[in-house]
């Protein structure tokens, strides 16, 4: 096991000896707070912090990580308060070790309720200092490390969070060596046989498979021995993980994979990069649409390389990554390599950092829009899978998109607004549909109008955790708006027919009956009332204190005028139209339906004034309602077109149609117009009669 002093002598390499020594004054402060303490494994608690503070050495992490590495689990564990590691080691390192411990167990409805709960309090912590996350990550590390003293169960489930938020959150922040050992070990505990089968298949592949790496790397380093370039070439082993994933996403085979060869060419600068990228391509031939300059343009976690796939001997292809050492270095450690080339001076965040700090800022976006916590991590674990495609905005900006982002999701990353006002869109200058997928290189521009909202359509189609988090919360605005307007309509009528209004009813009195339904605004009763949560009727007698059993006289039918908006639909079964007989079905969450009075599914509740209510059309009612007509006729040709030419020249739209034959002469054809209301369905209709061959034509009620 490792020693303090051991530790001790590695953080020497690069701290200062008054740092070190806060270092250890953390390891027997832990030590002390939990003596008596054991792992599961039968050691003493302490090796566990110490073991991640040894991760963290690796990183060469600053000395305040590591005092928090070392007290990470005090306050959870050991019944320390936060306020004494603040007296004892300042403000900073305790605001870390808050960060870092885990979230006090709560009554969850469900294990994944409270591991978002979790994730989220982390997400808040890591906005505050981005150093929480990586002591978390090696915390996780060393448990993913002496996992086998688990029980299976347990080890499967915490493998299983490993691989979709622990290693994607390490490859959103670059780091790269720590993500490759949490997928082994996290497949290793998911499927152990698939994990050993592929482990010696690759063992095997490898001694098949020395002489050709051999000779391919002598060429590569005389090639650039020639040209006088220095550059180190390592052959690049894949990562069982990484086997196992492509074998099942792109279901190849195990030696199609493995006849690929990868090497990483190391030089001095970015200028050397370039020239060696000219070498090997005079070398080998280059595969076209292979070459990808991440040098230039950076992924988002701030890796940079330039990788290209050659023909090498016998026609075996070379997946060869230039870089530089910094590179390298920022590749395996990302964002833990800032602290490593960090200068003196306090100095704005650059490069992985900055692009760390905005996905961070972005996340606790995400968090404060999302309904709760279970949307917030499907959000964030659909952020954390990045293949990127980098597009132009109109003025030459790049941005980089999650592969399959569309328009919508370009909208939002340009800024909230833009998105929730976006109407149309433009590809390289041509108009597009708003669910077309991006592709690199593209030039996207957005076309927006005042008072346009979110389409609830979007959301079949976006794909970045950030659009999809804006339009729940734009579409959740709108219809609480919507449905406080029609609860406040739906309780003034039966306080009208009481001989009242919700103005005229004393202040004190509405909040009393706030306070017995446990609401804070008046705002919220009215949204119940309007989803159909509470009935307007009750909440009426309970404003008025009327105790008479006596129901309210509905004081003639409400008006629906066809902008109720989300809160307001239309029954399927009996499509009603504007001067059709109607009533109201209010159905708890989903506000109400309207239904033809005549319907049978609603016969049942018909004299129901909990469930049904009274309704009449507004003169001024606006939209189109869709009608499905049964229309027999003498088979002919080009019927399709006569039926909807006969429709258009009555200004009406066919949605949709379907024809079946009843026999050799008839045709039976289903047709579902739009209209405006039962006047307008009458001209349809006439229309349609005038055609040559109509035998019968009805509309289609369930």
């Amino acid at each position: 096991m490792p020693s303090i002093d051991a530790l001790a002598d590695r953080l020497s390499t690069y701290l200062g000896g008054e740092q070190v020594n806060l270092v250890r004054r953390a390891y027997f402060y832990a030590e002390q707070a939990h003596d008596g303490q054991r792992r599961r494994s039968g050691e003493a608690y302490v090796t566990h912090p110490l073991a991640v503070a040894n991760i963290l050495a690796d990183m060469h992490m600053d000395h305040q990580s590591l005092m928090a590495a070392m007290l990470h689990d005090v306050i959870e564990d050991t019944g320390i308060a936060k306020e004494a590691l603040t007296a004892q080691f300042g403000e900073t390192v305790a605001e870390l070790v808050d960060g870092v411990s885990k979230l006090t167990q709560m009554n969850f409805e469900t294990k994944a309720e409270a591991q978002a709960e979790n994730f989220q309090k982390m997400a808040m912590a890591m906005a505050r200092d981005i150093r929480v996350i990586l002591v978390k990550l090696a915390d996780r590390l060393h448990n993913m490390r002496t996992l086998e003293v688990l029980a299976g169960e347990k080890r499967r489930r915490i493998a299983k969070e490993t691989l979709e938020i622990y290693a994607p959150i390490a490859n959103r922040l670059g780091m790269h060596s720590m993500r490759v050992e949490f997928e082994e070990l996290g497949f290793k505990a998911m499927h152990p046989m698939r994990s050993e089968r592929i482990r010696q298949a690759v063992k095997r592949a490898r001694g098949n498979r020395k002489e050709i790496v051999n000779k391919i790397e002598e060429s590569l380093t005389h090639c650039l021995n020639r040209e006088g370039m220095e550059g180190e070439v390592v052959g690049r082993e894949k990562h069982l993980y990484g086997i196992y994933q492509k074998m099942r996403g792109k279901r190849r085979a195990f030696n199609e994979i493995m006849d690929v060869y990868a090497f990483r060419i190391i030089v001095d600068k970015v200028d050397t990069c370039y020239r060696v990228l000219g070498a090997v391509h005079n070398l080998y031939k280059p595969l076209p649409g292979r070459f990808k300059d991440y040098i230039a343009i950076p992924k988002a976690n701030g890796y940079q390389s330039l990788h290209t796939t050659l023909f090498g001997m016998h026609g075996v292809p070379i997946e060869i990554q230039i870089r530089t050492r910094e590179m390298e270095e920022m590749a395996n450690n990302g964002i833990a390599a800032h602290w490593l080339y960090k200068s003196n001076e306090e100095d704005q965040p650059k490069g992985t950092h900055a692009r760390a700090r905005q996905w961070v800022k972005g996340v606790l976006e995400m968090q404060q829009r999302a309904g709760n916590s279970l949307e917030f991590i499907e959000s964030v674990k659909i952020d954390l899978f990045p293949d990127e495609v980098y597009v132009f905005t109109p003025k030459g900006r790049i941005m980089e998109m999650p592969k399959g982002s569309t328009a919508v999701d370009f909208a939002y990353a340009v800024h909230t607004d833009v998105g929730n006002s976006c109407i149309a869109c433009r590809i390289n200058r041509r108009l597009a549909p708003l669910s077309e997928p991006l592709q690199s290189g593209a030039t996207v521009e957005i076309v927006t109008a005042p008072g346009a909202r979110p389409n609830p359509a979007w959301l079949n189609f976006v794909v970045t955790g950030k659009a999809r988090t804006h339009i729940r919360h734009a579409l959740k605005l709108q219809r609480r708006s919507e449905s406080i307007s029609l609860g406040e309509r739906l309780l003034n009528k039966v306080l009208t027919g009481l001989n009242s209004h919700l103005d005229k009813v004393p202040a004190d009195q509405v909040q009393g009956v706030l306070a017995e339904y446990r609401l804070e605004v008046i705002e919220d009763l009215l949204e119940d009332i309007g989803l159909g949560n509470r009935m307007a009727y009750v909440v009426a007698r309970r404003l008025l204190a009327s105790e008479s059993e006596q129901l309210p006289s509905a004081e003639g039918p409400l008006a629906i005028r066809g902008t109720e908006g989300l809160v307001l639909s239309y029954a399927k079964c009996c499509t009603p139209i504007p001067g059709d007989p109607i009533v109201g079905h209010l159905s708890a969450g989903k506000g109400m339906v309207v239904h033809l009075e005549s319907c049978k599914n609603i016969s049942d509740i018909r004299q129901n004034p909990e469930k049904c209510i009274q309704l009449s059309w507004a003169k001024d009612v606006v939209g189109e309602f869709n009608v499905e007509l049964r229309i027999e006729l003498e088979h002919q040709r080009g019927l399709i077109a006569l039926l909807a030419s006969s429709v258009n020249a009555a200004d009406g739209n066919i949605e949709k149609i379907s024809m079946d034959e009843r026999d050799g002469r008839i045709s039976v054809v289903q047709l579902v117009v739009s209209v405006h209301d039962r006047v307008h369905l009458a001209r349809v209709i006439k229309k349609l009669r005038a055609l040559k061959g109509v035998v019968h034509i009805s509309r289609v009620r369930a």
